[in-house]
C-alpha cells in the first residue's frame, strides 16, 4: 500500500503525551534533586502509612512482590508466548519486549544519574539500590500499559475494554502505593517513574505507528506480521 503524505504516521496525541510526560518528569526530577527531603514527600508518605495494619501490610507486600523484576518478567514472557504462538502476532512481541526492556534500562540509567537515597523513616521491608525513579512503578506502567495498548484492538465489547483499563490501572496503582506504604520509596519517586515510563511507552507507540504507517497496516494499529 502506497503511503500518502496526507496520512499521519504518528498520532499527535502520542507526541503531545510524550512531551508532557518528559516535561513533567523534568520538573519532578529537579525538585527531587534540589530538595530530596521535602515536606510533600514526608506528608504524603506519612498519610499512606497511617493506614498501617497487619492485614493491609500483607496485601501491600503481595502487590510489591508482583511488581518485582522476576514476576514482571514471568508475566511478560507468558504474554509474549500467547502473542507469538497463539495469536501469531510477532511484531507485538517485539513491541512488548522493547517497551519493558527499554523501561528497565532507562530506570537503571536514571537511578545512576540522580542517585537519590531511599527513605530512612519507618521501613517495613528492606530494599537496596537508589530510590529515584521507582523501578517497580516504571516496570508496572510499561508492562500493563503496553498490554492494554495491544489487547485494546483485539477486544470488541465496550465493557471488556473498560474492564481492561480498570484492571490495568488497579495493578499499577496498587504496586505504586505498596512501595510508599512499605517505606522504600518517596511519592515523588513514584510520580517520576510513572512519567518516565509514560514517556518511553509513548515513544514505543509512536515507533509502532510509524512502522505500521510505512508498511501498511491492515486494520487500525494492528502490529501483526
Amino acid at each position: 500500500m502506497r503511503y500518502s503524505h496526507r496520512q499521519r504516521l504518528v498520532s499527535p496525541y502520542v507526541i503531545v503525551w510524550a512531551l508532557l510526560a518528559l516535561a513533567g518528569f523534568g520538573v519532578i526530577a529537579f525538585f527531587a534533586v534540589r530538595q530530596p527531603l521535602n515536606p510533600f514527600d514526608f506528608n504524603v508518605a506519612a498519610w499512606v502509612q497511617s493506614f498501617e495494619a497487619p492485614s493491609l501490610t500483607h496485601i501491600m507486600v503481595f502487590f510489591s512482590t508482583l511488581g518485582a523484576t522476576k514476576f514482571t518478567i514471568l508475566i511478560a514472557i507468558a504474554a509474549m508466548l500467547i502473542l507469538f504462538f497463539v495469536l501469531e502476532h510477532r511484531m507485538e512481541v517485539v513491541f512488548l519486549a522493547a517497551s519493558l526492556g527499554g523501561a528497565a534500562l532507562l530506570n537503571k540509567l536514571l537511578k545512576t544519574i540522580f542517585q537519590r537515597e531511599r527513605p530512612f523513616v519507618h521501613r517495613l521491608v528492606e530494599e537496596t539500590g537508589f530510590s529515584f525513579p521507582s523501578g517497580h512503578a516504571m516496570a508496572a506502567f510499561a508492562l500493563y500499559g503496553a498490554l492494554t495498548f495491544l489487547l485494546w484492538r483485539h477486544i470488541r465489547p465496550q465493557w471488556a475494554r473498560v474492564l481492561l483499563i480498570v484492571l490495568s490501572c488497579l495493578m499499577v496503582v496498587m504496586i505504586c502505593i505498596s512501595r510508599v506504604y512499605l517505606g522504600v520509596h518517596y511519592p515523588s519517586d513514584i510520580a517520576g517513574a510513572l512519567l518516565a515510563s509514560g514517556f518511553w511507552l509513548s515513544v514505543m507507540i509512536g515507533i509502532a505507528q510509524w512502522y505500521q504507517g510505512r508498511h501498511g497496516a491492515v486494520s487500525g494499529y494492528r502490529l501483526r506480521q
